[in-house]
Order: structure tokens, then sequence, then C-alpha cells
């Protein structure tokens, strides 16, 4: 039995349980299934792919650290092919592939140990010998060889002989005879093994009186009279000594420093301070506390940072000092002063007021370091509102904080497969903001809901974020259900402040907010109302869009690639390509490109369902009908909602007119006139009881049924849709 390298506790190898996550492994074994999943682990980066890096661990086993693992977006990260790394093992699957997760630690410094793994044993690493042994991944120094190396005996050093073949063999007997005697004896010495137990909880006193030593000798409180300085001016007081004043709004315990992330009314700035490696620094401060911080203010991997050297929770007065000057700061700097409006529109006028209740919960999260979720449609409108509000957003998360990847970490845009905000939409935000806040003390996030949310289908996924307190922020051009001003913070919603929005797409409220929560992208966005729209796009925004350099060829083009690119990867919000679409040098070649397949895939889909529409006429009503379950490729390009949009657009005509697309359980309803979706649900419903109708996507004009009852529900639907059009 030998000891914890760490805490000194008897252990049967060389680390406890409870510190296993403290050291790094040097694996030097040859079979995937001799990893032990938990523990962390040295690597060289092999190579990249679209899904990850493959990491190798030794020179016979290679895992995969998939980009959903990182903490960061996969292009900015900064390895490359044989950079030397630390992953850990999540996971090794049956047919022998290796699941790797991401590491904080980055520097064998971080950790408080390091141990070699030798198939499935455990040693103790020799500093002066390793580099000779190891067969690992990791970079070495040749230590013998011919001319022009070094050996062990020209340093000097002094060598011992390897056991020969005789002596191994007296050893493995003299073990067998010293088993064999326990065994016959009954007992494996007891009073050593009740030694060593005795000797546990002292082990672990003494490792804790070794830790508050240290944090007593290592921590102190700000004395004297530093100037105090904003953190917005710390890149030019690199090297030197600073104090700074303002609240804890992040946490994160690394394997050597605490990070404690710290805002003023100027910016943001991580501030490390370190104890002992993996321990907690300064264990009685928590997010959400007003600080004094003394430090030294350094570059760190291209970064500002400040080393901690001494930190103390204000009171009093001196903490309700600091608290009123970034509440005036957070007021001053959170709510604009007017609305950016970049053509006349009524709807939007309407909405005026809400659209700065927006913008202001958008800029407060970003001076409150509160991460920001984008919820949108997979749909070009909602590709445009969302990459609206994304080009305004960015800017400001950039100059706030200080580290490069902050717009990684405090903006995500998330597309939904439809404009419902459904529970397993809210259940994806409410998993990943409690893991978030719960590994990196991260603040809840502003779910900002683009296009969807609006109607009582999304109560559920809403209500769900509220239980936890997450701010919720609705921007919607359609109809919108009174229950829903209940269920969120702020509401944008044209019909529902009094005034008729057929004219308007979420993309025009998207692009206003946009320029109203930084006015310097106006000029950015100003093509983007005119990109949203399928067809009667108001003359306002056409000549907007001219005006800013966008014919209407070219928006047409730009309108297409989104689509398409929407499609695909729906769940991705494909940050970089959307923003070479919609806002690069070259976005019009690439646009154009995209917009070509766009063009072939929909033409030969439209025309496969022309050939084989079913048309019938009811009470007076025209209607062109397709089984796009036999007529159309299920999950190929287009989407079967826009399919029924360009095929009604197809063969309407001036009178009433339907077009009904039907699925395998769901049925998609067009019309040249305004039809209650609900209604249609709830009177095809009646008609056919053991159906299972429902009305699942209001904004889609979707109905969902039971396949087994697919003839009767279309039969009921058309005479439901005849009724409200006659």
């Amino acid at each position: 039995m030998g000891k914890c390298i760490i805490c000194g506790t008897p252990v049967d190898g060389h680390i406890c349980d409870s510190h296993e996550e403290d050291v790094v492994f040097d694996f030097r074994g040859n079979d995937p299934n001799q990893l032990v999943s938990g523990r962390f682990y040295r690597g060289v980066v092999d190579g990249y792919a679209d899904f990850g890096v493959f990491v190798d661990l030794s020179s016979n086993v290679t895992g995969l650290l998939h980009r959903s693992e990182l903490d960061q977006r996969l292009e900015s990260l900064d390895w490359e092919a044989g950079d030397e790394v630390f992953v850990q093992v999540k996971n090794v699957r049956d047919n022998g592939d290796v699941d790797l997760s991401w590491s904080i630690r980055q520097e064998e410094r971080d950790f408080r140990g390091s141990l070699v793994q030798e198939g499935t044993e455990e040693r103790k690493a020799e500093p002066e010998s390793e580099a000779e042994e190891k067969s690992g991944p990791v970079k070495v120094t040749p230590t013998s060889g011919p001319a022009g190396t070094t050996t062990s005996e020209q340093r000097g050093e002094t060598t011992t002989p390897e056991p020969t073949e005789e002596a191994e063999a007296e050893a493995e007997a003299e073990a067998a005879a010293e088993a064999a005697e326990e065994a016959e004896s009954g007992f494996e010495f007891e009073e050593e093994a009740e030694a060593e137990t005795e000797s546990e909880p002292e082990a672990a006193e003494a490792a804790e009186s070794d830790v508050e030593a240290a944090r007593e000798a290592e921590q102190a409180e700000p004395t004297g009279e530093l100037e105090h300085v904003g953190i917005g001016s710390l890149e030019n007081r690199v090297g030197d000594e600073v104090r700074i004043e303002g609240e804890v709004v992040g946490v994160r315990q690394t394997g050597g420093p605490t990070v404690f992330e710290l805002r003023d009314e100027t910016g943001v700035v991580d501030c490390a301070a370190f104890v002992e490696a993996g321990v907690r620094a300064y264990p009685e401060i928590e997010v959400g506390d007003v600080v004094r911080l003394d430090g030294e203010v350094e570059v760190r991997r291209n970064e500002i940072q400040v080393e901690t050297e001494a930190l103390v929770a204000l009171e009093g007065d001196d903490a309700e000092a600091v608290e009123r000057r970034l509440a005036d700061a957070l007021t001053d700097e959170a709510r604009p002063d007017d609305v950016e409006t970049l053509a006349p529109h009524d709807a939007v006028d309407a909405v005026s007021d809400d659209l700065l209740d927006a913008a202001e919960a958008i800029r407060r999260a970003v001076l409150e370091s509160r991460p920001i979720v984008v919820r949108h449609a997979a749909t070009a409108d909602g590709y445009v509102a969302g990459a609206a509000v994304e080009r305004a957003v960015l800017p400001l998360i950039r100059d706030e904080h200080a580290k490069s990847d902050a717009e990684y970490h405090y903006f995500t845009r998330r597309p939904l497969d439809e404009a419902v905000y459904g529970m397993d939409a809210a259940t994806n935000d409410v998993t990943r903001m409690l893991q978030d806040r719960d590994r990196h003390d991260e603040k809840l996030p502003l779910v900002l809901l683009l296009g969807t949310g609006s109607t009582v289908e999304s109560e559920d996924g809403l209500g769900l974020l509220d239980v936890y307190g997450a701010r919720r922020v609705v921007v919607d051009a359609a109809a919108a259900d009174p229950e829903i001003a209940d269920a969120v913070d702020t509401l944008v919603n044209p019909e529902l402040a009094g005034v008729a929005a057929a004219d308007l797409s979420t993309g025009v409220l998207a692009s206003t907010l946009a320029a109203t929560v930084n006015g310097d992208v106006a000029d950015d966005v100003a093509h983007l109302p005119a990109v949203s729209y399928w067809e009667d796009t108001p003359d306002a925004y056409v000549d907007l869009a001219a005006d800013a350099g966008f014919d209407e060829e070219l928006v047409a083009e730009l309108r297409e690639a989104v689509a398409l690119e929407a499609f695909y990867q729906s769940y991705q919000d494909k940050r970089e390509l959307i923003k070479d679409i919609l806002f690069g040098a070259d976005g019009s070649d690439l646009a154009g490109h995209i917009a070509g397949q766009f063009r072939e895939k929909l033409e030969t889909e439209l025309d496969t369902a022309v050939a084989n529409l079913e048309t019938r006429e009811t009470d007076g009503v025209d209607f062109a009908v397709l089984d796009a379950d036999a007529y159309a490729h299920r999950y190929d390009f287009p989407p079967t909602a826009l399919l029924a949009d360009e095929l009604h657009r197809n063969q309407r005509d001036d009178g009433p007119f339907a077009t009904l697309v039907l699925d395998t359980d769901d049925l998609y309803v067009r019309a040249t006139g305004d039809v209650d979706v609900r209604q249609v649900a709830a009177d095809v419903a009646d008609d056919v009881e053991d159906a299972g109708v429902t009305a699942e996507g209001v904004r889609q004009g979707r109905i969902e049924f039971l396949a087994g009852r697919r003839d009767a529900v279309l039969d009921a639907a058309v005479d439901a849709v005849a009724a409200q059009l006659d």
C-alpha cells in the first residue's frame, strides 16, 4: 500500500479517489481499453476535422475531442499539429474509439502532480530518466546516441544496471513465499494496517492545515494608497501596480490559480489569485460581491490580466459607493436615447417604447457580463433577424471584455427547426445555462426570441425559463397571443400594440433593434430588411438596400443563399458562413454560388410537385393538394414548409385559393385569405375525433395528426378551410 502523492492518505496506488482529477497521467499503453475514464492525460495534437480535434495519447492510441466539448469555438482554438495539450478521457467505446473532454488546465504546472500509466499500472514519474523511457506522444530531447548527443555518464550521473533474469526470478520467489506465509497465518500484519487506517484522518487534517497556512501566507487585504483606476484603462498600464474596485461577475477554479472576473463601470477583466495549485483563493469572495483588489497588470496569452496581490469584499459606505457607480453607469449606458428607425414604417413606430426596452435589456446584459442566447427559426427571415442582432452585440462584448474569445462565451445563437419555443428547446437552454452557472459561475442568460415564442404553444418553454429566473425578450412581427405578455419580460409585437403588421417581417424589427442597440452598425444592417421578405417588399426597404449597394437581384441571392444554408445543419448557427454571405466583401460571389444551388434544388422539387398535384373545388374555393410523403423528398431540401410556400405562390389565382401539403402526419395550410389555423385544427378534430389533431405550428400553418387517419383528416381540412374562405 502506498500514499497519495497529494494529501498523503494511504491508498492502493499513488493517488486517492478525491485527488485523481488533480493529477495528469503520461500514458504508456497500447490499448485504448487501458485508459481510465475521468483521468486527465497528456497528449499531442494529431490534426483537425470539421467535428473536432484528434489527440494522440500514446503512439498507438488516439482520441477525439469533439467540438461540442470545447469551451470555445473550434475555429478559435489556437492548437497546431504537434502541440502538447492536456485532455480528459470521457469514455472509451466498445469499438475502441476514445471520447475526450476539454481541460481548462493546459500547462503542467496547473496540475498538482503527475504520474505515469504503464498499461494498467501506475507509477511515479522519475524526472531524470523519464525522457529516456517515455514512449508516449510527448516531445523529448534524446539523451543517448551517436556523436553530438549527451549520455548520463557524460553528465556525471550514475546509472543503475538492468536486473538479470536470475535476480528477477529470485525476487518473484521471495514474494511468493511471503504471500504463502501470510495466507497460512490468516492475517496480514493487522497492527500495520490499523496504524495506516488511523493515520488517514490525521493526513487529511494535516493537508487542510497546510492549505490554510498557504492561504494565510499568500492572501492579503489591500492597504496603503494605490491609485484607483478603471478597468478600461488597464491596457495602458501593463507592469503597473493598480487598485480596481467593482463587482465579481464570475469565479472559476483552474488547476493553478483562482480566476475572479471583475467588472466596473468601464469594463471587465480576469484577476488571477494563487495559493496553491488547484486550491481556491479567497474562498469568502463569491459572485455578486463588491470588492477592492490590488495587483499587477500583465499580459497573458495576449490578454490583459491582473495578478492579484490583495483582495477584500467591501461593506457599508465603500460598497454602496461602488454599487452606485455601477448602477449609474448601467443606467446611462444601457438605455438608448431613441429608436434608430431604418425606414418609415407605422408598425415599427407603434412599438418604439418596446424596442427601447428590448435594446436596454440587451445592452444591460452586455454590461453585466450576462450571456445572451438568441433563438430564431431556421428560415431566411429568422437567420436575417439573428444575424442583425449578432452584428450589433458582438462589438459591444469585445469592447467590454478583455478576453479575446469573450464573444463566444457571452453570445450564442441557436436556430430552431420551428417557430415554437417548446419544451425541447427550453430544456436544452436550461441544461446549458445551469451547467455554465455551476461550472463557470456564469450568470443566467438573457434569452432573446426572434420570430418565435409569441404564441401559447411556447408557454411551457417560457415557463421553464421563468422558474430559474432567466430573462426573456420576444420580438415577433407575426400575430402574438396576449397571454405571452405575462410570460416574458419584454414583448415587441405590433399587432398587440393595435397596429396591423401584414407588411412587416421579423427581420425588419430585428434590424431596427440592432441599429438601436449599436448605432455604429446601422449602415451594416440597412440591406437586411429587404432580404427578409420573399415577396411584396415595401418600397422603403427596397430603396434602403439599393442605397447601401444591394440591388434587387443581389438581395434575392442573399435571401436564397441564407435559406439554403438555414436548412443544412439547422441546429448550428453557422456564424462565420452567415456573416460572409450577408456582410462579407465577397458576399455577392458566395451568395450567387449558393443561390444557384437553391434554385436548382427548389425547381426540381417544384416540377415534381406540380406534376403530381391534386386539384379540388369546394364551396367556391379552389384547392391544390400535394401528397409530399409520396412526391417530395422528406429529408432533402427544400423543407416542407418552404415547398408549401413556393407551391402556393406558383399555383394561386385571383379567387379564393388554398394549397394543402400533406406529409406523413403533418398538414401545411396556405391560402389567399386569412385562415385561422387553430380553428381549422379544432374543426378537423371535431370531425375526426380519433385523429389526434392539434395546431402545432401556427406560424408555419402546420397541423399535426395521427398518420393512420390521414385521408379523413385531409377531407375534413378541405371543408374547414373552405368554410373560412367562402
